[in-house]
């Protein structure tokens, strides 16, 4: 077997896995490993880091380990790849074979499709994966772009949707902190266990009667393509979910909400979406929501219970290590205060690309002539942090104002001190503003984060 027939190989099989053929970084890890290089090796030949590279490869060798059946590591690839080839060239001629693309698997070119039996998989289970694809609406779903180290994160969504099989999940966190990248990653992950997945966009902030059509319609036409002789009745959503295990990813949740209100306060004509979300939890069922952004239903609390079927996640910032990444990604992983820079834009992916593209513009030694308490607010930055802005209702608009003033993180004593609202209200503003994102808590101490208090403090002198 030679190292172009192990690729093509390699690919269909994480094809099969993720709908998705080998990136770039995954081909150089396979290529390296076949020729017995190791990952600082293989970091070097590209200039990347040895934590990234070692970081992708494992994940390949989980996504080949889960699509083989057995443990694939970089030590024994070479052998595994080897054994499916004799495998699949000895069952070439069997009866009840599937039917692949041509690839180069016995040694010889083969012009026509062939049919193989995938010994690896059974029957059973490979025909399963393929009812499964047929149920697949990822069409809206971003494309998976760069992933840096959320493993924890990943890990832990894992666990409460297929172990705790929670039904109500909130992934939260301040603009461009990754959200949906890591809820495609997840995606990609663990869609093979569901019957139904579909992701839905709420950027045109459907009713709950056309988000529940939609559903159903998904639902019931692929009944129909599984047994297209057998009249299928239309159910109620709720049947389907308990009827079969769903996923349903819900983006940009935050466009149901009312700008200028509370966080969390639904849009007129769109109420109703709070008791369909209290269905979802209370309801017994098998299905699983997941919701997405920076603000999300009042209902969905961050209070951790495991005696309810709903949870939060709120991601925080990139650690250094893998924040180093984007900085490398643009040519900076080098500059004296990488790792001030990361701090002072606190691992925000969004955040660090957009400055790491300014200062590429600039010149790198842009940010040694800038003194330590004043940051970078590139256009686009700020046109990503006036969206949520814009979303404040007043009461919220003073007290962050106010927190933008202190120079020191403030307790409520002071707060009340200073302002000139009802303690009611400024302990509304507080919450609020907690479940945008936008306030930290140590304590009982509030704080801004120091890209938000530079961009407020803009915006007061401005006005």
């Amino acid at each position: 077997m030679n190292l172009k027939e192990a690729l093509k190989l390699a690919d269909d099989l994480v094809f099969a896995r993720t709908g998705k053929h080998l990136n770039d970084l995954q081909e150089t890890i396979l290529r390296g490993t076949w020729q017995d290089e190791d990952y600082k090796e293989i970091a070097k030949a590209i200039n990347r880091s040895e934590h990234r590279v070692r970081e992708v490869g494992m994940e390949l060798w989980q996504i080949l380990s889960q699509e083989l059946g057995e443990k694939i590591s970089k030590s024994n690839f070479r052998s595994a790849m080897e054994r499916l080839q004799v495998s699949i060239c000895s069952n070439l001629v069997q009866e009840e074979s599937v039917q692949i693309n041509s690839v180069n698997i016995c040694g010889e070119n083969l012009d026509r499709p062939s049919t193989v039996n995938l010994s690896y998989l059974d029957k059973e289970t490979f025909n399963t994966k393929r009812a499964k694809i047929l149920h697949q609406d990822l069409s809206e779903m971003p494309e998976l772009g760069t992933f840096y180290d959320r493993i924890p994160e990943l890990d832990t969504l894992t666990t409460w949707i297929l172990q705790q099989r929670c039904r109500l999940i909130a992934l939260t966190g301040i603009s461009g902190i990754g959200k949906t990248t890591l809820a495609v990653q997840l995606v990609q992950k663990i869609k093979d266990e569901f019957e139904y997945v579909i992701w839905c966009s709420i950027d045109a902030s459907p009713t709950l009667t056309e988000f529940q059509d939609k559903l159903i319609q998904f639902f019931s036409q692929s009944e129909k393509q599984d047994s297209p002789t057998t009249t299928q009745k239309t159910l109620p959503l709720i049947k389907y979910l308990q009827k079969y295990r769903c996923l349903v990813v819900l983006d940009d949740i935050h466009n149901l909400f009312s700008s200028g209100e509370l966080a969390g306060k639904y849009k007129l004509g769109y109420e109703d979406y709070r008791s369909f979300f209290k269905q979802i939890e209370k309801l017994s069922h098998q299905s699983c929501f997941l919701l997405i952004g920076w603000e999300q239903p009042r209902e969905v609390t961050k209070v951790k219970s495991q005696n309810t079927p709903i949870r939060t996640l709120q991601l925080t910032g990139l650690d250094t290590e893998a924040a180093r990444e984007i900085l490398r990604d643009y040519g900076l992983a080098e500059i004296d205060n990488y790792s001030a820079l990361i701090h002072h834009y606190q691992g925000n992916p969004l955040w660090l690309k957009s400055v790491a593209t300014l200062i590429q513009e600039l010149g790198g030694g842009v940010t040694d002539l800038l003194p330590d308490d004043i940051l970078l607010l590139p256009e686009d930055l700020k046109d990503a942090l006036q969206q949520q802005c814009d979303r404040l209702s007043e009461i919220e608009k003073q007290v962050i104002s106010l927190l933008a003033k202190e120079s020191e993180p403030a307790n409520l004593a002071k707060l009340i001190e200073n302002g000139t609202m009802p303690a009611s209200d400024l302990l509304n503003a507080l919450h609020s503003l907690s479940r945008r994102c936008l306030i930290e808590q140590q304590g009982s101490f509030y704080n801004l984060p120091l890209v938000v208090k530079q961009y407020i403090q803009q915006f007061l002198r401005g006005s």
